[in-house]
């Protein structure tokens, strides 16, 4: 897969990657402190702070997924992660486990469930060492607004809180869903690139279509329609007509006012990327055969927002829809 950089997952990384390490033969999970099998509370060296173990035992110092070792346990599959490999593994933390429907851990715990709990956990493994940079080639894009806008990894249904903690036969990623076989496709998309047949603007587009009428309404209180019907090319993060609807009451009909004309202009920009940013510029891999046989879809968060239909191309550049408004830091 190709090598590109993500500024941003990279930060997140190596914010929070120490207290997953473990040194080795004392079981420290802390830079300073030496706990577990230590048999002093003599100072790890750094030297030991920055070797690696397997993916098990990183997952078991890290603290945060105890539901997921024992379930590993549970399914004869801890020891195959202990092996060379390399592997991938999406790893739900214990509050995602929580999240499921009340007694569901419980019950594929039990031996007779053996073979459906395999099938789980061998869906949020990638056979091969898959850093965050060979599925998201941005982590973030300037905006018209001239803040950043946050591209952040997604998996199925659930968020990668914490990518590329590295093991010694492979990598972690942290979500915050279990993901289960059979419950997520792809998201709705249309061609990869301009098609010679796009003959309408943005707006145009975003009239057509039907579900944009609070957005069409906006661009035209702030006086960005002619900017958006012009050459671009441009990339416009679109929330529908129910995203706006979610904004809190009287939120639209105050921005819409012409003295706030400043506010929704600064909103609006905030979801315009200048230049033609297709899915495929975003994202290095949309599908991801995983152990169990079965695909998983990444795919990126726009801030608080998800992707719900990418790549509807235009005369004058390209349209993501997402689900949510997106708010710069100062509006948030």
């Amino acid at each position: 897969m190709k090598k590109l950089f993500v500024t941003s997952l990279i930060v997140a990384v190596s914010v929070g990657l120490s207290p997953l390490m473990a040194c080795s033969g004392c079981g420290c999970t802390s830079a300073s402190t030496c706990t577990g099998n230590a048999a002093t509370a003599s100072t790890c060296t750094a030297d030991q702070t920055e070797k690696l173990v397997d993916i098990v035992h990183t997952a078991e110092h890290a603290g945060m997924f105890k539901t997921l070792v024992a379930a590993l346990g549970a399914a004869d599959l801890a020891e195959a992660l202990q092996t060379p490999g390399p592997f991938t593994v999406f790893a739900p933390t214990d509050k995602a486990f929580e999240a499921l429907p009340k007694g569901t851990v419980e019950s594929l715990l039990k031996p007779e469930n053996k073979a459906k709990l395999q099938t789980i956990l061998k869906y949020h493994v990638v056979a091969g060492n898959v850093m965050s940079k060979d599925l998201v080639k941005y982590a973030n894009a300037k905006t018209l607004h001239g803040n950043k806008v946050g591209l952040t990894l997604r998996v199925n249904n659930a968020t990668v809180i914490k990518p590329d903690i590295k093991a010694t036969n492979g990598v972690i990623h942290v979500i915050d869903q279990v993901i289960l076989p059979g419950t997520s496709q792809p998201i709705t998309g249309h061609a990869n690139k301009v098609p010679g047949y796009a003959t309408d603007s943005i707006v145009q587009t975003a009239v057509n279509a039907g579900q944009f009428k609070t957005l069409v309404a906006a661009i035209q209180a702030a006086g960005l329609e002619g900017a958006l019907s012009g050459d671009g090319p441009f990339t416009v993060f679109a929330p529908t007509d129910a995203a706006f609807a979610k904004l809190p009451e009287g939120t639209v009909e105050s921005l819409v006012k012409p003295e706030n004309r400043a506010t929704l202009q600064g909103i609006l920009k905030y979801h315009v990327i200048s230049g033609t940013l297709g899915s495929q510029d975003i994202l290095a891999a949309h599908t991801v055969k995983t152990l169990s046989g079965e695909p998983i879809y990444p795919s990126v968060m726009v801030d608080n927002a998800a992707i719900q239909v990418k790549n509807i191309y235009c005369r004058n550049g390209v349209i993501h829809v997402i689900d949510n408004v997106i708010l710069p830091k100062e509006q948030s």
